[in-house]
């Protein structure tokens, strides 16, 4: 095993949570939503009528406060949904309506909406891509799609797609980015088109990965295990990048997991991975609010019910070997 990655299970990194000061959402008889300190100090008025599972007394996780919902006697941006405000009240951004809720993190980013333009913030609330396109989709593999003098049209199922206008492709860095006119095998297909590798990497990074590499097969192994088509084996070889990297409020390096088409096995959590900045521990996302679970244990834990997979059906086609 690397001696970069020895597993220190038993010790969370939480000191840097510990630090913050515990606010609280709290509702108003007109069940109105608002945030509050420890001390009962309203930081936020409660004004939001929130949609989600909210509880008077929850915690406010995160870096930023996120009010699920309408804001009272103001209406919401065209595409977005919701209000993001800092831990000292002041307002932010409205994220971008996806899956009829406030957008996910996504690569360590989430789209905003201001004046019918997108742009993405990161999980402090910076502004790292400002708006300036009419649409773009979340990042996959360092990339993302993004249209000018597009529309949206419904369906006839009353969800909504994207039409006209003309397309292009940008990085994390919203920079425009155009295919490539000779590539190789590390450069990523996009629709069609090559786009450059867009990730690099010192040498303790290229040692986190090359942990995650060392357990390919078995990675492989129990993400296709329950697939009902077989994979060859050269398509079921798994990609590990460092999407996002430590920074204020957010000790870790993360891990995304992309099959052999450089495509994210799952957009929220489903094999992301974090890794301590000190490169001493792995933790598994076990959610989409990221909670950790320990390496070891998330992959006794996939190793367990893979195996029961197999036993209950015989005939998968994707096998799995310990």
């Amino acid at each position: 095993m690397n001696k970069a990655l020895l597993f220190i299970a038993m010790i969370p990194m939480l000191a840097f949570s510990q630090e913050k000061e515990v606010l609280k959402y709290f509702t108003s008889k007109d069940n109105l939503v608002g945030v509050k300190n420890q001390k009962g100090d309203i930081i936020i008025p409660a004004q939001f009528k929130i949609y989600s599972d909210l509880k008077d007394g929850d915690w406010v996780e995160g870096e930023t406060i996120l009010f699920d919902g309408n804001k009272t006697g103001e209406n919401q941006e065209k595409n977005a949904w919701g209000y993001v405000y800092d831990r000292k009240g002041n307002f932010l951004y409205q994220p971008f309506m996806y899956d009829n809720g406030p957008d996910y993190f996504v690569e360590g980013l989430r789209r905003f909406v201001k004046k019918g333009k997108i742009g993405f913030a990161d999980r402090n609330g910076k502004v790292i891509i400002e708006p300036k396109h009419d649409f773009v989709d979340y990042f996959n593999y360092g990339y993302a799609s993004f249209c000018d003098g597009c529309d949206w049209e419904k369906t006839d199922d009353e969800h909504k797609r994207i039409v006209g206008g003309k397309w292009g492709m940008m990085n994390t860095k919203g920079e425009t980015v155009q295919p490539l006119t000779q590539y190789s095998d590390k450069d990523v297909k996009i629709v069609g088109k090559y786009y450059p590798y867009p990730f690099q990497y010192n040498e303790k990074e290229k040692n986190i990965l090359q942990f995650f590499d060392q357990q390919n097969k078995l990675l492989s192994d129990l993400y296709y295990v329950n697939l009902y088509n077989k994979i060859p084996e050269k398509e079921k070889r798994l990609y590990f990048e460092i999407v996002e990297r430590p920074k204020e409020n957010f000790p870790y390096y993360q891990v995304n997991t992309y099959d052999y088409t450089k495509y994210d096995l799952g957009m929220l959590y489903r094999f992301k991975f974090l890794v301590s900045q000190d490169a001493k521990t792995v933790y598994a996302i076990e959610s989409y609010n990221e909670q950790k679970v320990p390496f070891e244990d998330w992959l006794r834990d996939e190793i367990k019910e893979a195996e029961q997979y197999q036993k209950e059906h015989p005939d998968n086609p994707n096998k799995f070997k310990k």
